[in-house]
């Protein structure tokens, strides 16, 4: 008698059988689940509650890294330019602007080619990524030769997961459905389309510093860093300082960095993005805005390897800012 079972069915299971009979996805396993969504050889049905189940447990290293293998494999090279800094941003910010955006275009300014991709907004109340770049005169890469020209002309591109994973990007929009986050949100900061050596990540959550680091160690990234960001993002709050998760060649490392400021700021309440260029063009002051840019280009640097601690990376980058070409945006 053959069994009518759904290939994708044993997956299910294995996160599914019970608190005794349950367990994580090895690897391989995570890597042949992903493989098959992507491929679209699973029933939507099957789909949920594949997410959530793995929602509610949380992720494991391994399946991240499974995940992330899988979906690195599927979209292939892309034949992707050279990009020296691979930068996520999937969170979005409801409490302080997006000062993270000055970090990158800092650093792109100083020769820093930096692909930056996220996910199109999808949570009311955020403001992410693709929203604030018209401020500064650009626009998403509409296709791959657009993110090519973009890297060219400014060192900097910013690429809509939908452009390079349109399936994952489906499924991010699955949340108003759901009414959780998918593992898609942990998986998709790890993508790296570009094949980056260098790559930075914002989380939120606590305890997925671990996650990431180990899903690095594993897919044998060569440098990463990955901290409890402002917002979820890949920005460092100067209020309250961060442990950095650094992966470098297979080895895995914890530094600490310190907050900037004794006291926290409050909330933005206006959250204009304007305030970002006024802050480039030095036309308003902003102290926690400015401390922000300075302290996320530092970790950044700190990635590149061109400062190894955080008073030389952050010396190394008020001296970017403030010799910055503030008419650049003009």
């Amino acid at each position: 008698m053959t069994s009518n079972e759904h290939p994708f069915a044993p997956f299910i299971r294995i996160l599914g059988k019970g608190k005794h009979g349950s367990r994580s996805l090895t690897q391989s396993e995570a890597a042949e689940a992903m493989g098959m969504i992507l491929n679209n050889q699973v029933d939507p049905l099957q789909l949920g509650a594949f997410l959530m189940l793995i929602r509610v447990k949380e992720e494991s290293g391994e399946e991240v890294a499974g995940f992330v293998e899988a979906i690195r494999q599927h979209m292939g090279t892309h034949s992707l330019p050279l990009v020296d800094l691979d930068w996520s941003s999937y969170a979005g910010k409801r409490r302080q602007l997006p000062w993270y955006m000055l970090s990158a275009l800092l650093l792109a300014e100083n020769g820093v080619r930096i692909l930056m991709h996220g996910s199109s907004p999808h949570t009311p109340g955020r403001i992410y990524s693709e929203d604030v770049l018209s401020i500064f005169g650009l626009s998403p890469a509409g296709n791959l030769q657009e993110i090519s020209d973009k890297l060219d002309n400014h060192n900097f591109a910013y690429a809509p997961l939908a452009l390079f994973a349109p399936r994952l990007q489906e499924i991010i929009d699955y949340k108003p459905i759901l009414g959780l986050r998918s593992p898609v949100h942990t998986v998709a900061r790890m993508i790296n389309p570009a094949n980056a050596p260098h790559s930075i990540q914002g989380i939120f959550h606590p305890g997925y510093q671990e996650i990431h680091q180990q899903a690095s160690v594993s897919l044998g990234d060569a440098h990463s860093v990955v901290f409890k960001g402002e917002g979820g993002e890949a920005e460092f709050n100067p209020d309250s300082g961060a442990d950095l998760y650094v992966t470098n060649h297979g080895q895995a490392d914890i530094r600490q960095w310190p907050a900037l400021f004794s006291k926290r700021h409050v909330k933005n309440e206006g959250m204009q993005p304007e305030q970002l260029l006024q802050v480039w063009r030095g036309e308003m002051k902003d102290e926690y805005g400015e401390a922000a840019v300075i302290s996320t280009c530092a970790v950044a640097l700190m990635v590149l390897q061109k400062e190894q601690d955080s008073s030389a990376a952050l010396q190394h980058a008020q001296q970017l800012w403030d010799k910055r070409d503030t008419q650049r945006f003009d």
